[in-house]
């Protein structure tokens, strides 16, 4: 996938807002692989539902999203499943975590899904994020900042032309926000991938080429 296409697109919650001001809500606006996007937006704006949409697990908005000049509203189970193993990438703001699960666990689950790392390489990551003594323990118990960590690791597990961030380091300190930043440029740019990140205060310190106000 090349394009993300978002044509007059709005959530529906905000269908009757006649003073909306947005780079992004009702706009023709074309994401580009390989390009990075931040979304700065204040709460309740919709950043989270932005996010929903491109993942394609809510329809709930007014316009037309295209994959390619493909409208999203035309694929099927089938196809949204290929594009989230291999095109698609997600980093949810709330995690989506199995807490009953141990860190590793977590990155596997996904990982032998695609195929996409080795082991070493997972556990490098862990190192790298400061969490290696964490691996194998059960993942509620770890604190919301470590598990983001964990959820970040999960999301570069596997082929990519876009990766979603949604508010990736709210409850991170600057030194792990400065690695996170370090290793998604290092993945993306392996794969020619764009990204989009959101924000309401704090964002990815990375060359954005473009930001954009939700």
């Amino acid at each position: 996938m090349n394009t993300i296409h978002l044509q007059q697109v709005l959530p529906q919650v905000f269908s009757d807002r006649d003073n909306l001001t947005s780079d992004v809500w009702h706009q023709d606006i074309i994401f580009e692989k390989g390009k990075y996007y931040l979304i700065e937006a204040a709460s309740g704006t919709g950043k989270s539902s932005l996010c929903s949409y491109l993942y394609g697990y809510r329809d709930d908005y007014q316009g037309i999203i295209c994959f390619d000049g493909q409208n999203t509203r035309s694929l099927r189970r089938p196809a949204w499943t290929r594009l989230r193993r291999h095109s698609l990438s997600l980093l949810f703001q709330e995690l989506r975590l199995f807490p009953e699960l141990t860190a590793l666990e977590n990155v596997l689950l996904k990982n032998r899904l695609t195929g996409y790392k080795k082991k070493k390489e997972l556990l490098a990551l862990f190192e790298a994020l400061g969490i290696a003594d964490k691996t194998h323990e059960l993942l509620g118990k770890l604190s919301f900042g470590q598990q983001q960590r964990v959820a970040f690791i999960r999301s570069l597990c596997q082929p990519m032309d876009f990766i979603m961030l949604d508010e990736p380091i709210s409850h991170l300190d600057e030194t792990n926000a400065v690695v996170m930043a370090q290793l998604l440029a290092e993945e993306a740019g392996r794969q020619g991938a764009g990204i989009l990140v959101t924000s309401i205060g704090k964002h990815l310190e990375i060359d954005y080429h473009s930001i954009l106000k939700l």
